[in-house]
């Protein structure tokens, strides 16, 4: 299956991972992420294959996080409220993630992609 690249234009970290697959001639499809945000079951799905803790996905550096002032809620929340939190706005999520179905990386970091994906 080829990977999915669920990705936000101008992010930095999102182009380090376009780059990288393109250098190593790795194919796959883009998604823009506030265009078509993964839906709450996509991002249930995601989070029980990737074995992380849920907070991971979220983009804490991101405006949004802050203005929801989500550091101090989100201990207060379930995974649902959490996962329907994600899946109603794509600039919470954090990117990129990379995915086959199978495996799922979130975030660039070079070495873990030449470990996952390689």
């Amino acid at each position: 299956m080829a990977l999915t690249l669920i990705q936000y234009p101008k992010c930095t970290s999102c182009r380090k991972a376009q780059k990288w697959l393109d250098e190593q001639g790795i194919a796959y499809e883009s998604v823009h992420i506030v265009e078509n945000t993964p839906t709450q079951a996509q991002l249930t799905e995601m989070y029980q294959k990737s074995g992380l803790p849920l907070k991971k996905f979220f983009n804490t550096s991101g405006n949004k996080y802050k203005e929801l002032g989500l550091k101090d809620k989100l201990a207060e929340m379930t995974e649902e409220e959490q996962l329907a939190l994600l899946a109603s706005d794509g600039m919470l999520i954090k990117r990129p993630i990379v995915t086959d179905g199978k495996k799922l990386t979130i975030g660039f970091k070079e070495s873990d992609f030449s470990e996952t994906w390689k």
